[in-house]
């Protein structure tokens, strides 16, 4: 979906075999009667959608326009599933097939701890007419889809004929159990696990027992490739992370923090979506498997089948000391941004002694965008607009500070008494700035929008200034002066002390 800013998102079509996941939880007190088996007290019932449609909800919540394609069957399971993946953003498309179950997966946790799962679902192949639909439903969301993802969890929906119908489409991303079938469709990438890797390359009793798996998959990534027909092959290893393999190159690893296997369910969904995604918007495939990585790490962190938002996979991406940029690195970085058609958001100002006005001006600036980018004024510069004693605090401690903070994404500091050399380098889509100003009275306005952006004056929090955090440390009863008082002595419109 489009967010509030109207930029473009990515339309994906994901097909495959969809299901409903149910997580109920609660304690044990006692073991049952009958046998020595502890007796659950179900207190919390969560359903989510599985499968291909987790997937989608996936790409849904990183913001892609979504279409699914699968098949359901003609039971309330099914119908309960179209309404979750609706909630979820999700424009399924699900053909019911008379006769048969909707997959359902339930799992019982009892303190935290798997104990159970159960299983409902049918295996048979699809009759003809339900797969007619199928073909004619993907024949209608294919057309201007810029990626598509096939989940084939050998339930059926996958037949020969879709591999064929997807076989024209790039690119193609295939999460499937049996990689093999796919080799007719030459996908774009297929995401085998370790143990599936294993059967396509016919290595089962060799590879099996492997201490050293991703030393045993790099010796072999020629011959995944080959065997799969595929531009690339991610082989994923759980808590050892993902290999990428790319014809004539090295494989290109990432790296995964080991979770609880119960708390791992529906990570490679996630995996999947993200990766597909940042493909999609003309990322490297390297960053895409990065950003893959992010988005399970994310999800594996919470309970239940879920889903993560874009801006928390670039923050997990985003290695901590990757936010203080020099200014010149930094508009590579942007300019890559806007070629996505992500949003910029620029604010300035010296920053001297954080507080908690900069806080909440810096997270209303962060909404209005999907890149903060926040200029800081160096030393000198801040002593010419303040004055003798200023800053506090170097501009090296004002930037770590920032760095830190959720809301922003790259600090950089800047020599001049005004933004403007930033200004024409970055293009922000739009300027903020904080203060009981209006547009025409910054001296960057002109600018800004000579270069197309547009400029917004956020509200602030009254009586929280760096000036009053100073002087209420320097007035022995911890008293500042009044608010009218202090705005008189404001060095310029907008400014953040």
């Amino acid at each position: 979906m489009d967010d509030a800013a109207g930029r473009p998102g990515v339309d994906a079509v994901v097909v495959g075999d969809v299901m409903l996941d149910s997580w109920l939880r609660g304690p044990v007190r006692r073991v049952a009667a009958e046998g020595p088996v502890p007796v659950v007290d179900v207190d919390t019932a969560e359903e989510a959608p599985g499968g291909a449609g987790n997937t989608a909800a996936n790409l849904a919540a990183l913001g892609a326009r979504v279409r699914l394609v699968g098949v359901v069957g003609d039971d309330r399971r099914g119908g309960r599933l179209a309404r979750l993946l609706a909630e979820r953003g999700v424009t399924a498309e699900l053909v019911t097939a008379p006769g048969r179950r909707t997959t359902l997966k339930r799992r019982l946790l009892a303190g935290g701890q798997l104990v159970a799962r159960y299983d409902e679902e049918d295996h048979a192949p699809l009759p003809d007419a339900v797969e007619r639909e199928v073909l004619d439903r993907l024949a209608r969301v294919l057309p201007g889809a810029d990626v598509v993802v096939a989940c084939d969890y050998s339930a059926g929906v996958c037949t020969g004929a879709v591999r064929r119908t997807l076989a024209r489409h790039r690119p193609l991303v295939v999460d499937a159990h049996a990689v093999a079938p796919w080799r007719e469709a030459a996908p774009t990438v297929v995401l085998p696990n370790y143990a599936e890797a294993l059967r396509l390359l016919g290595e089962e009793r060799d590879g099996r027992g492997n201490a050293d798996r991703v030393g045993f998959l790099l010796s072999r990534s020629a011959r995944l490739l080959e065997t799969t027909a595929a531009d690339m092959v991610i082989t994923t290893l759980d808590g050892d992370g993902t290999l990428l393999h790319r014809r004539g190159r090295e494989p290109y690893r990432t790296y995964a923090e080991p979770v609880p296997d119960h708390l791992t369910a529906g990570a490679g969904d996630s995996y999947t979506a993200a990766f597909a995604l940042w493909l999609a918007e003309g990322a490297a495939p390297e960053e895409a498997a990065r950003a893959g990585q992010a988005a399970a790490a994310v999800v594996v962190r919470r309970p239940g089948t879920a889903t993560c938002s874009h801006e928390e996979v670039v923050r997990r991406m985003r290695p901590r000391d990757g936010v203080v940029q020099e200014p010149e690195r930094l508009a590579q970085r942007l300019d890559e941004y806007r070629r996505r058609g992500r949003r910029i958001v620029f604010t300035n100002g010296c920053f001297d002694v954080l507080h908690r006005g900069h806080v909440f001006y810096l997270e209303q600036a962060r909404e209005l965008g999907d890149v903060l980018v926040v200029a800081v004024n160096s030393d000198a510069s801040v002593a010419r607009l303040k004055g003798a004693g200023r800053p506090i605090n170097p501009c090296r401690d004002r930037m770590s500070v920032l760095a830190a903070l959720t809301p922003v994404d790259y600090v950089t500091c800047f020599e001049e008494d005004t933004p403007a050399r930033l200004l024409r380098m970055f293009r922000p889509h739009l300027y903020v700035k904080g203060g009981d100003y209006t547009p025409e009275m910054l001296p960057e306005t002109p600018l800004v929008r000579a270069l197309g952006g547009e400029v917004r004056v956020l509200g602030y929090l009254p009586d929280h200034s760096t000036t009053a955090v100073i002087e209420r440390a320097r007035t022995a009863d911890g008293r500042a002066r009044p608010a009218a008082a202090r705005r008189r002595g404001r060095t310029g419109p907008g400014m953040p002390a």
